[in-house]
This record gives C-alpha cells, sequence and structure tokens, in this order.
C-alpha cells in the first residue's frame, strides 16, 4: 500500500491526488479491528503494544497484520522497544486524514 502522507510537503493536491490519498487511508481502515487499533493508538499520549492484542480479542499475529497495513499506510509509526513495539500515531497522517474527510 502506498504510503500516503510520508512528505506532506510532497504531496499531490489535486482533486484526483486527494482522492488517491482517501482511498487509500479508506484501504487501510477497511477493517473494523484496525478502526479499533487506530482509535486506540491515537488515544494514547504513551507509546502502546501488548495491550493492543488483548483489546481486539485476535491472535496477535492477526493483529501484527492490521498493525503492519497501518504503517505501510503512514498512520502509525513503530519503536522497537525489545522486547516489544511500542505504536503511535503519526499527527501529520492524522490531521490529513481529517482533512480530507472533511472534504467529502
Amino acid at each position: 500500500m502506498k504510503d500516503c502522507c510520508e512528505h506532506p510537503d510532497n504531496l499531490d493536491l489535486t482533486p484526483e491526488g486527494r482522492d488517491e490519498a482517501l482511498a487509500g487511508y479508506a484501504r487501510a481502515l477497511g477493517h473494523p479491528a484496525r478502526v479499533k487499533l487506530l482509535r486506540q493508538i491515537a488515544g494514547r499520549r504513551e507509546c502502546i503494544s501488548a495491550e493492543l492484542v488483548e483489546s481486539v480479542g485476535l491472535a496477535q499475529s492477526t493483529v501484527s497484520e492490521h498493525l503492519r497495513i497501518l504503517r505501510e499506510a503512514g498512520l502509525i509509526e513503530a519503536e522497537p522497544q525489545p522486547p516489544r513495539t511500542c505504536y503511535r500515531p503519526k499527527p501529520e497522517a492524522m490531521a490529513r486524514l481529517r482533512d480530507l474527510l472533511n472534504s467529502l
């Protein structure tokens, strides 16, 4: 999946570019578990990791796949802190997502 918000200064701001970016986010958010994960990550100030698996009630491998999709969409970032990985929202991406949704 194309990272739609990694470099805000280089974004395609044409209507077609905005539509493509919104469609990319929609694909990333196309599963209720990913929406729930993103909401939980975005709602925390501190790093969140293991509790994500418990919160969605899915296997750890399934949660990892959902997190990978959110990372590839540019919505979250992962920071290894062995033995765990911390997840945080990318503020620029969250702002862009809100902007794109508001433009509908």
